[in-house]
């Protein structure tokens, strides 16, 4: 892939989180990783995602060297480049501050198996991540530490992080999440959720195998 396909990718799901239900205002970021390069390009920070343009994508090497830029890197930049380093099957990722996976990140606990789409994620729950300052090392280290071989996981009193092979993959991923976790706290608003065991994630699991998310 080209810097500059990889800086109009990163752009169009910029400008599709600030469409989305996701975030709000500059809230989340998104990377993506050239395989042929190894760069990585991400989103700026603190800017408005519905005016960037491929020049505002900062590309920086695995090592944390800036490489081309014009904008700031996004704050949470540590972040996904100890995630590329030690996930080399993650080849992007989405940060957000969805509402509802927020919710239940502040409750301090992890989103456990009410669906069988978490199974995307290829954990049977969404792991939690203790709380560190955005920004800090110790928060990139505790996301990849939570991640485990999964390919997401909760960031308590803060967010979500969601990776793919495709920033369409880590999207899908991302909504995914936020969807069950809507449903998992209008269902524990009701009553106690039934939770899928398992043996059942593992049998979506191997169905999953075969899985393709669709769309933009």
């Amino acid at each position: 892939m080209e810097a500059e396909q990889l800086r109009r990718d990163i752009v169009s799901a910029c400008r599709r989180l600030a469409q989305s239900t996701l975030g709000s205002g500059t809230s989340g970021n998104i990377s993506a990783r050239d395989l042929e390069t190894g760069l990585v390009g991400l989103s700026p920070s603190a800017m408005d995602y519905a005016a960037i343009t491929p020049e505002d994508v900062v590309l920086m090497t695995l090592q944390g060297d800036t490489v081309d830029a014009r904008r700031r890197p996004s704050s949470e930049w540590l972040m996904h480049l100890h995630c590329y380093r030690c996930r080399p099957d993650i080849q992007a990722l989405v940060h957000t501050h969805s509402p509802a996976a927020t919710a239940v990140a502040v409750l301090g606990r992890p989103l456990p198996a009410v669906h069988y789409m978490l199974a995307l994620s290829g954990n049977h729950e969404i792991p939690l991540a203790p709380y560190h300052r955005f920004g800090s090392e110790a928060l990139a280290q505790a996301a990849v530490e939570a991640m485990g071989e999964g390919r997401a996981c909760l960031l308590a009193n803060h967010g979500v992080l969601a990776g793919g092979d495709s920033i369409r993959a880590a999207w899908t991923l991302a909504e995914q999440i936020e969807y069950c976790a809507d449903v998992y706290l209008r269902a524990s608003a009701a009553g106690e959720p039934v939770l899928l065991s398992k043996a059942e994630m593992r049998e979506v699991e191997a169905h999953f195998g075969s899985y393709t998310p669709q769309g933009d």
